[in-house]
C-alpha cells in the first residue's frame, strides 16, 4: 500500500494489496478498498463501503456518505462498487435506506464521469456509464452496458434495461425498455439503441427482429398485454426479444416509456 502523508486512513479500514491513497484522501473504519484501488486525491470514501479490485476514484467524489432521503433514521447501511470501475471528479454515490434493502450497488467496469450521481438503493448492473452530472434519484435500476447521457435526471424507482441509451439533458419518469433509446426534457423512446446494438456485436438477424418487436409493441392496436401475447407468440425462441418481454412482464405497476410518434423505429 502507498499512502500519502496528507491522507487519512482511519483504523478498521481494509486495504488491499497494492493500494495508491492519494494526497488528502479519507478513508472511514468501515470502508473496503479491493487490490490495486487508486484514489487519485482529495477522495471521500466513508460510511460502509466496498470498492472492488482496480477501480480508481479520482479528486473530490464522496463516495458512501449518509443518503440525501429525509426517512433516513441512520441505520446500518451498504455500498458496494464493483472491479475495474472508474469514479471521475465530483461524483457522489450513497449508501442504501431501510426502505430500499438497506444496500446500494454498483457493478464492475462502470465508467461515472464528472458530477455523476448515484443514490441510495440504487441497482446498477456491470458496464454502465454515466456521463458528466447524470442523476439517478433513489431505487433506481440500470441494467448492463446502459448509457445515462450528460446532464440527464432519472426519477425514483424507475428502471432502465440492459443496453439502453438515454439521450443527453433528459428526464426519465418511465421505465425504458431494454435497447432502448429515450430522450427529451421528457423523454419519450424514440427506437432502438441500433448504434449500441451494432457496438456490441449483435447479429444483424437479432437487430431486424427487434425492430419488428419494437413496431408490434408499440403498435396502436389492442392493449399493451395483447402485443406483448403476440410478440411472444412470434419470437418466443429470440433471447434479445424476450429480455423485452420479461423485461415488462417484471413490474406490471409501472409505467413502460412510450414512443413520441406511435410506431417509429
Amino acid at each position: 500500500m502507498s499512502t500519502h502523508p496528507t491522507a487519512i486512513v482511519a483504523e478498521g479500514a481494509s486495504i488491499g494489496n497494492d493500494v495508491e491513497i492519494g494526497p488528502f484522501c479519507t478513508v472511514g473504519p468501515n470502508v473496503e478498498l479491493g487490490d490495486g484501488c487508486r484514489l487519485i486525491s482529495h477522495v471521500v470514501v466513508d460510511g460502509h463501503t466496498k470498492v472492488g479490485s482496480g477501480t480508481t476514484i479520482y479528486p473530490f467524489a464522496v463516495i458512501g456518505l449518509r443518503p440525501q432521503d429525509l426517512k433516513y433514521q441512520g441505520e446500518q447501511s451498504s455500498l458496494e462498487i464493483g472491479a475495474d470501475c472508474t469514479i471521475r471528479e465530483h461524483v457522489t454515490m450513497n449508501p442504501g435506506t431501510e426502505g430500499g434493502g438497506l444496500l446500494t450497488s454498483v457493478g464492475a467496469r462502470c465508467l461515472f464521469m464528472v458530477g455523476a450521481h448515484v443514490a441510495h438503493d440504487c441497482r446498477l448492473g456491470n458496464n454502465v456509464i454515466m456521463a458528466n452530472n447524470a442523476t439517478l434519484a433513489g431505487h433506481v435500476v440500470v441494467g448492463d452496458y446502459a448509457i445515462i447521457g450528460g446532464l440527464s435526471a432519472v426519477h425514483q424507482f424507475v428502471r432502465i434495461g440492459e443496453h439502453a441509451m438515454i439521450g443527453g439533458m433528459s428526464g426519465v419518469e418511465h421505465d425504458v425498455i431494454p435497447y432502448g433509446s429515450a430522450m427529451g426534457d421528457r423523454a419519450r423512446l424514440s427506437g432502438l439503441n441500433i448504434v449500441g446494438l451494432k457496438r456490441r456485436g449483435f447479429s444483424r438477424d437479432d437487430i431486424h427482429i427487434l425492430r419488428k418487436t419494437y413496431r408490434l409493441l408499440f403498435a396502436e392496436e389492442g392493449t399493451l398485454n395483447e402485443r406483448i401475447e403476440d410478440v411472444v407468440e412470434l419470437y418466443d425462441q429470440v433471447e434479445p426479444v424476450m429480455d423485452i418481454v420479461n423485461f415488462i412482464r417484471a413490474n406490471k405497476s409501472r409505467a413502460v416509456l412510450q414512443p413520441r410518434d406511435e410506431g417509429a423505429a
